[in-house]
């Protein structure tokens, strides 16, 4: 092997290893390792990324809590309202693109990745709109629904000053899964750290030097978003990450949209289905017998379960990327042995949750109240968060290998067959005919995670990873059909140039055989006629 062969070979943070050689059934120990380390470079970083951006709320609630009683209600209240009209559709949107750079990354159609990232910012930048104009008549909506007044102006007031919040996650959300499906992961991680070191003297400075109450939480949430954007931003430039993967910007961007929403569509619909079911379970618990209690018990069980929730994403996140790296690389094996590793550790991680919630049941909640009601409502329901989870893992990875072999239309239909046809009417019944009340809605839960978790182990065990690398190679092909077409007539004009360079010294040769020929011819007839003489 040459040294220019080897040093190919050796991973960087620009291109991360990928094996040639395709690995086969039955996997060694070895191999599982390997993969294990591989998946676990991917996660760590996101899990330490998903405390940092966890905190960001927790930092946002606790100046809301400052400000009283009415800016922390009608800031909730905003806050969930952006979660089911905004933030929840693009992020799902953006989760379209996953399939399409992970697989494009291992099928080493570098170009691909910048043409989907531009795409998709495009998308979520479109999708925005009618978002933003859904925001501009919040408090027209929430006092049809029968809100208070002062809360709906509260609410309308934050909302407001998040519309720009709408434009930094259009930029966020493809960038970090640009990055990731490169495994390019500390770089987030350590621009994470930066936006946050912000975030507190931000939120200082507007709500508490400069008074703009609820309307400084906001700026300061949005503030914290584009610093995270513009961290990133510099990072790809300066690193020259971009080189690699960039087409430059062309009417492409424009055209060819097909697979990518054929992707993010049911990419979204998923992602709502779950997310929403959590706010729907917050307007139940309103009609509880206690709604005062239960409603307080709510908003912690569900800060536990989204603090929970950061491991089994970020767990999903790895297995997404390295199953469409392999995917992409033509290595069927590879990828069903990336699955499998990632679901291994999701029931692990589904134990740990279990063993976790039940050891802090007594305590947990004697860090948010004092509230006797809300201290035994909360420690009864915490174990069934832990059986939640024990369900919940799996699922979330599942939805991860799902997303990785670009079916996220199978997963959303699961999703919404699990959750709002078997969680929905248990929890419903238990909590207001079964008299369960509000422990019926966690079981309600729990019966959505286990029937989730269960249907797509069973689709996973069915599915033939030959037949997802074909499919890789179709929907990588379907992408650089443009790209490669643009490349081809850049290759011909370079050919011709050469062909031009090469003609010249050709000439100039020719030239100089005639000059030659010239000069012999003068000298042999000079030579004659001396003879003569």
């Amino acid at each position: 092997m040459s040294s220019s062969e080897s040093e190919q070979n050796i991973p960087t943070l620009k291109t991360p290893f990928i094996e040639e050689t395709e690995t086969k059934f039955p996997y060694r120990s070895s191999h599982v390792l390997t993969e294990a380390k591989s998946i676990a470079d991917i996660a760590f970083p996101m899990i330490l990324v998903g405390f940092l951006m966890y905190s960001r709320s927790m930092i946002s609630m606790l100046f809301l809590g400052r400000l009283g009683g009415l800016a922390l209600a009608g800031g909730s209240l905003a806050i969930g309202f952006a979660n089911i009209t905004g933030y929840s559709l693009l992020s799902g949107l953006s989760m379209g693109m996953e399939p399409i750079c992970g697989q494009a990354f291992g099928a080493k159609k570098f170009k691909l990745l910048g043409l989907t990232l531009q795409r998709t910012i495009i998308l979520l930048l479109i999708s925005s709109l009618p978002i933003s104009f859904l925001w501009f008549n919040m408090k027209k909506i929430l006092l049809f629904c029968g809100q208070d007044v002062d809360i709906a102006n509260e609410a309308h007031s934050y909302i407001l000053c998040s519309l720009p919040d709408l434009i930094a996650l259009s930029f966020l959300h493809p960038l970090r899964i640009y990055l990731r499906s490169q495994s390019i992961n500390l770089p987030l991680t350590y621009c994470a750290i930066i936006a946050i070191l912000f975030h507190i003297p931000i939120n200082y400075l507007f709500v508490c030097v400069f008074e703009w109450g609820i309307r400084g939480v906001a700026l300061g949430a949005v503030w914290t978003n584009f610093n995270f954007v513009g961290s990133l931003v510099v990072f790809v430039l300066f690193s020259g990450v971009y080189k690699k993967t960039w087409p430059g910007m062309s009417s492409d961007c424009l055209t060819e949209w097909k697979s990518l929403l054929g992707l993010a569509i049911p990419s979204c619909i998923s992602v709502c289905l779950e997310w929403w079911w959590y706010e729907i379970m917050i307007l139940l618990s309103g009609f509880m017998l206690n709604p005062q209690s239960t409603v307080a018990s709510m908003g912690i069980l569900i800060q536990t379960t989204a603090l929970i929730y950061i491991f089994p994403s970020s767990l999903s996140f790895g297995v997404s990327t390295r199953v469409g790296n392999e995917l992409g690389a033509n290595h069927p094996n590879r990828a069903k042995l990336a699955a499998i590793v990632g679901l291994c550790i999701s029931f692990f991680l589904g134990i740990s949750a279990l063993v976790f919630a039940f050891k802090i049941r007594k305590v947990w909640t004697t860090m948010f109240t004092e509230d006797i009601q809300i201290i035994e409502l909360t420690s009864l329901i915490l174990p069934i968060i832990g059986l939640c989870e024990l369900g919940n893992c799996p699922q979330t990875t599942s939805c991860g290998v799902l997303r990785g072999t670009a079916r996220p239309k199978l997963g959303a239909n699961i999703n919404l067959g699990c959750f709002y046809m078997v969680g929905m009417p248990v929890a419903i019944w238990l909590s207001f005919y079964g008299g369960w009340d509000f422990k019926g809605l966690w079981i309600g839960l729990l019966a959505a995670q286990a029937s989730c978790a269960m249907t797509m182990l069973w689709v996973l065990a069915r599915t033939n990873w030959e037949e997802q690398a074909e499919r890789a190679k179709e929907l990588t092909k379907n992408g650089m059909e443009e790209i490669e077409n643009d490349d081809e007539e850049e290759s011909q004009e370079l050919d011709e140039e050469q062909k031009e360079e090469q003609e010249e010294p050709e000439e100039e040769e020719d030239e100089d055989d005639d000059d030659g020929d010239e000069i012999k011819e003068c000298l042999n007839s000079k030579k004659g006629s001396d003879m003569i003489v």
